[in-house]
C-alpha cells in the first residue's frame, strides 16, 4: 500500500509517482484513466475505448463486460471500506502518518466483518 494521497489526485498520477514494482505476476483491473499504465510483471487488463464513429465489436464489448464484472466487486469493497467516515472526509488530524493508520483500520474493519459474515453462514 502507497502512502495516502489527497482525493484531487488521479490514481494514475499517484501509480508514475510511486514507481510500483510488483514481486510476482499479479492482474491489474483498470479503467480507461491508466491508459499507459505499463509493468513488466504485471498484466494490465484496460477496457477497450469505442472510437469516434466506430463500434466495438462483439469479442471487445464481452471483454468489457468481465472487466466490469470484477471491477465492479472492488469498488463495492472501497465503499465498504469507506462506511468509515474518517476515511471519507478530510482527515484533520495534526499528527503526521496518522492517515495511513486511519485507512489500515478501515481495512481492518472491512475484512473483520468480512469474516464475521462468512462464519454466520
Amino acid at each position: 500500500m502507497s502512502d495516502t494521497y489527497p482525493g484531487s489526485v488521479h490514481d494514475k498520477k499517484i501509480c508514475d509517482i510511486e514507481s510500483l514494482e510488483f514481486d510476482k505476476n499479479v492482474t491489474l483491473l483498470v479503467d480507461l484513466g491508466f491508459i499507459g499504465l505499463t509493468s513488466e510483471k504485471a498484466t494490465i487488463l484496460i477496457p477497450y475505448k469505442k472510437k469516434k464513429n466506430k463500434e466495438l465489436s462483439s469479442e471487445q464489448k464481452e471483454f468489457n463486460k468481465t472487466v466490469s464484472r470484477a471491477r465492479v466487486k472492488i469498488e463495492h469493497i472501497l465503499g465498504s471500506v469507506k462506511i468509515c467516515r474518517k476515511v471519507k472526509d478530510k482527515f484533520r488530524g495534526r499528527l503526521f502518518a496518522r492517515e495511513d493508520k486511519v485507512i489500515l483500520v478501515a481495512c481492518g474493519l472491512h475484512n473483520l466483518k468480512m469474516k464475521l459474515k462468512t462464519n454466520k453462514n
